[in-house]
């Protein structure tokens, strides 16, 4: 077996890498492919019509590992993309998965989950909940078509509406921008919360830009020091990396990685069933790890 490159645990002067001692599996991850119906050029999986980095799941892809999941005691199981309402098996796979845990869906809430509503509504009778994260970008409707396409704000709003109708709970998804007035841009959502008949007390779950797969800025190296510095015992634990992994179908083969946000680099592939992959230290090389490091980013709804 080939040596780990000295880079993936040293940084460039030297100094050990800081990294994350997972402490459990609370929240299991599928991603669902990179295809999507958009595309956003500020992705960060770089989804777009028919792409192929990441495969598209079957509900025989994806049963073994929430059998697993199960077996192991994973409190819920999570879905991003691409876009997972424009793959064919996704509906099943969410009925099998809600038979056993609650189940979080990331969605841009255009055309393809609205096409679905009525399998979606068959859901509510599942022994699990199902919650539903939909992308609104900003609270102003002109930048948020821009970045995903003439229509879309109307949609997902759309959507947000009708999965709220339905009793299912729903999120937001937000970009955060340097320098912003969160609080401001909490309000204006409220607002538009108000407006169309959804709690003001939605939860808005921001981003930072993470760039697209494959980039390297030069971001501050995390290093044990920083780690143990600036970071308290409690907050190490809230990383992802530490809570959850995310299932990917990479070249044909499902595989399980750290967590959402590094399936760009095979150094971060743990293996092939949720078990090989448990216990492994996450060494946070991979330049988003700043992002979790300096602005607690994450994907997570599970509290920490």
């Amino acid at each position: 077996m080939n040596a780990e490159p000295r880079s993936l645990h040293f940084t460039a002067a030297g100094e050990p890498r800081g990294y994350i001692e997972p402490h459990a599996l609370r929240e299991l991850w599928f991603h669902t492919g990179t295809a999507c119906n958009l595309a956003c050029a500020f992705c960060l999986e770089g989804s777009k019509p028919g792409d192929g980095r990441l495969g598209r799941i079957t509900l025989a892809d994806a049963k073994p590992f929430i059998d697993e999941g199960a077996a192991l005691n994973v409190e819920q199981f999570s879905f991003t993309g691409g876009e997972p309402f424009i793959v064919k098996d996704f509906v099943h796979i969410l009925r099998y998965a809600s038979e056993f845990r609650p189940c979080l869906v990331l969605t841009n809430g255009t055309a393809p989950m609205l096409k679905r509503l009525h399998q979606i509504r068959a859901l509510r009778a599942q022994p699990q909940p199902i919650a539903f994260r939909v992308s609104v970008d900003y609270p102003d409707r002109e930048r948020h078509d821009a970045g995903r396409g003439a229509g879309t704000f109307e949609q997902s709003w759309a959507a947000l509406e009708k999965l709220h109708a339905l009793g299912f709970k729903v999120s937001i998804a937000r970009q955060i921008e340097k320098g912003e007035n969160a609080a401001a841009v909490a309000e204006a959502y409220a607002g538009l919360l108000a407006a169309h008949g959804l709690p003001r007390n939605t939860r808005l779950v921001g981003f930072p830009d993470f760039l697209l797969p494959g980039a390297h800025p030069e971001v501050p190296a995390i290093t044990e020091r920083c780690m143990t510095t600036y970071q308290s015992a409690d907050a190490r634990r809230a990383f992802m990396c530490a809570f959850s992994k995310m299932v990917v179908k990479k070249d044909g083969r499902m595989r399980v990685f750290a967590c959402t946000l590094v399936d760009d680099d095979p150094a971060y592939d743990l293996g092939g069933t949720l078990t090989e992959a448990l216990g492994k230290r996450i060494t946070l090389q991979h330049h988003r790890c700043y992002s979790c490091f300096a602005y607690g980013s994450s994907c997570s709804e599970i509290d920490r």
